[in-house]
């Protein structure tokens, strides 16, 4: 074993840069034995150097994160503080001036990870990012690395712990989403602005990375389409529960069948509780993978938190000083297919399309027009009068003067065939109101 330590600069010592400092104090000698190499914490950047840090010499802490990672005796930056800047230019300065660098920065990686990679590989050094993506659950390493062999054809996951818990609250209890938001915060699963979460900005960041990486192409948080799930109502819910589902705000990333092209996308969908991805519960974090050689692979566990994103930053931290220790770096952005990104409109799936109609002859036939008319074959129709007391399955021809609910369940169409039905069923005068456009997925 060498003796000279390994510098760690830490930029951000919160609620996971805490948990970062407190594993490499307390755990020091056997990351020292599993690298071969002891390392040590040189430096903390934070914003506010009067809070109290147990376990944290004050000597280490600076406000001057600039001034520590242009140091020139740093070997490893660990960047925990998150946002695209100043993170952007720490990171390259980081690289400029010797270091290799672990992040969680999925915003940052999501919007310019390309140049970043560029920078580490004209220092020669290491971007390792694993907690920046589902936390604790080991997920980047293995696409860009033990699947490195194979051909991945669909991630699909659940990438988000506070969707996932306010989801399966509704699911289970029956509750409206304002009510499961407020028991999410009241549990501190929620932040008090719930935007990045319940909009899908978080998932789409995630969502970049993991196409990126599955199918060696650049794609951008702006490649990726996104819905938030702040519309899902315990109406939807009972949907799903007739026609054997659940339902679970998704991080979709696709090849196209042809292989020529891939997508990448967020949005609430409905999955049959047959798959493995519909009994993910809580605040939990799973991802479906799905490869040539492989098969059908699942990555579980929690997907936040300071001691799993710590233990993630802890395994990249090991790893990027084992290639140090050995003069050597691990892999670097695998770019080289280039694939173009499609759009939504060329995604094709299933829909489940819930609609507010006047209860008199004609307007299932208008819809099903309407349906045939843009190409979108119909799978299932459910129609349940309410002011006239239908019942399920009831078709409602011959009454009039009431209002029903007609469900339509889809067979796989493009979205846009299915953004253009929904236009058309707008402007029918039978009908009252479009309630609900949920995909169907996983089948």
């Amino acid at each position: 074993m060498r003796t000279r330590p390994l510098k760690v600069a830490l930029l951000g010592c919160g609620v996971v840069g805490s948990e970062v400092a407190r594993i490499m104090t307390t755990h020091a000698d056997d990351l020292a034995a599993r690298i071969g190499a002891p390392v040590e914490l040189a430096g903390v950047a934070v914003r506010r150097p009067s809070k109290v840090r147990a376990g944290i010499p004050a000597e280490l802490i600076t406000t001057d994160a600039t001034a520590l990672v242009k140091r020139g005796d740093i070997d490893v930056v660990v960047e925990v503080i998150g946002g695209v800047e100043p993170a952007r230019g720490l990171i390259t300065a980081a690289f400029e001036h010797g270091a290799s660098v672990v992040s969680a920065n999925k915003a940052l990686l999501a919007e310019d990870g390309a140049a970043l990679h560029a920078a580490a590989e004209a220092a020669g050094r290491d971007l390792y990012y694993e907690a920046a993506v589902a936390g604790a659950i080991p997920l980047i390493r293995p696409l860009r690395e033990s699947l490195a062999g194979d051909k991945v054809n669909r991630v699909l996951g659940i990438v988000n712990g506070t969707t996932n818990f306010i989801l399966d609250k509704m699911d289970g209890s029956g509750a409206g989403y304002s009510e499961a938001l407020d028991e999410a915060t009241a549990l501190g699963y929620a932040e008090a602005d719930p935007t990045a979460d319940v909009e899908g900005f978080d998932a789409a960041a995630k969502a970049a990375i993991l196409a990126g990486i599955a199918f060696h192409t650049r794609v951008r948080l702006d490649d990726v389409y996104r819905e938030g799930m702040t519309e899902v109502t315990a109406a939807d819910f009972a949907s799903a529960k007739r026609m054997g589902c659940t339902i679970k705000l998704l991080a979709i990333c696709e090849r196209a069948a042809d292989g020529g092209s891939v997508t990448a996308r967020v949005h609430p969908a409905m999955i049959p509780l047959s798959h493995p991805l519909a009994s993910v519960r809580g605040a939990y974090n799973a991802v479906f993978v799905e490869a040539d050689a492989a098969g059908q692979l699942m990555f579980y566990g929690p997907g936040a938190g300071g001691s799993p994103t710590a233990s993630a930053v802890l395994g990249d931290l090991v790893a990027v000083c084992r290639n140090l220790v050995n003069g050597a770096t691990g892999p670097g952005e695998s770019a080289y297919a280039a694939l173009p990104v499609s759009s939504m409109g060329e995604v094709v799936t299933r829909y489940h399309i819930s609609l507010d109609v006047e209860d008199r002859p004609g307007v299932l036939a208008q819809v099903a027009t309407v349906f045939a008319e843009h190409g979108v074959s119909i799978d299932t129709l459910r129609q349940q009068g309410r002011d006239s007391g239908g019942a399920d399955g009831a078709t409602a021809e011959g009454r009039e003067g009431g209002e029903a609910s007609l469900v339509v369940v889809t067979h796989r169409a493009p979205d846009a065939a299915l953004a253009g039905t929904v236009e058309a069923l707008r402007k029918l005068d039978t009908v009252r109101g479009v309630a609900s456009i949920m995909r169907v997925e996983g089948e």
